[in-house]
């Protein structure tokens, strides 16, 4: 077998990615067998995404990402670039919290009380910095998160 038919191997990057799906999916209440179901792959297969064993296309991947209603990129945040630290990739879907807030916030269907709901993230998260830091720029902070929201 030459080097072109070497079949490529699964990297940190794809195991991150799996976990990634693994947290979003289980967060939003699919089971393995509804995601693979609803993408056109065995409930194994999507096991062998989420554990990093097999790759995902390009394509697969925005099918899961739509599937999962959250933008691709979502699966690439905080990715280690090359020579930076791999324990950079540690992210925050690994924190239960995150998964009880995320399945929480996509249970919500009005769009109102979603767009109310990410105003009063981001505002407890303005606050917290402001407790730390400069407490003069609060009310610009908290206005612009009204003008985002």
């Amino acid at each position: 077998m030459n080097a072109t038919n070497k079949p490529k191997l699964a990297t940190e990057a794809d195991r991150t990615i799996g976990s990634r799906i693994a947290a979003l999916r289980t967060a939003q209440g699919l089971s393995q067998t509804a995601l693979g179901d609803a993408i056109g792959v065995s409930f194994q297969q999507v096991q062998k995404y989420e554990k990093g064993r097999n790759r995902i296309g390009a394509g697969r991947l925005q099918t899961i990402a739509n599937m999962l209603h959250v933008p691709i990129e979502t699966f690439f945040a905080g990715q280690p670039r090359s020579g930076e630290d791999e324990t950079a990739a540690a992210t925050f879907f690994e924190d239960p919290k995150v998964k009880e807030l995320v399945m929480a916030f996509t249970s919500i269907s009005d769009e109102t009380t979603r767009a109310s709901v990410l105003l009063s993230v981001k505002t407890a998260a303005t606050l917290r910095q402001d407790r730390t830091g400069d407490h003069g720029s609060l009310d610009r902070r908290v206005s612009s998160a009204r003008i985002s929201a």
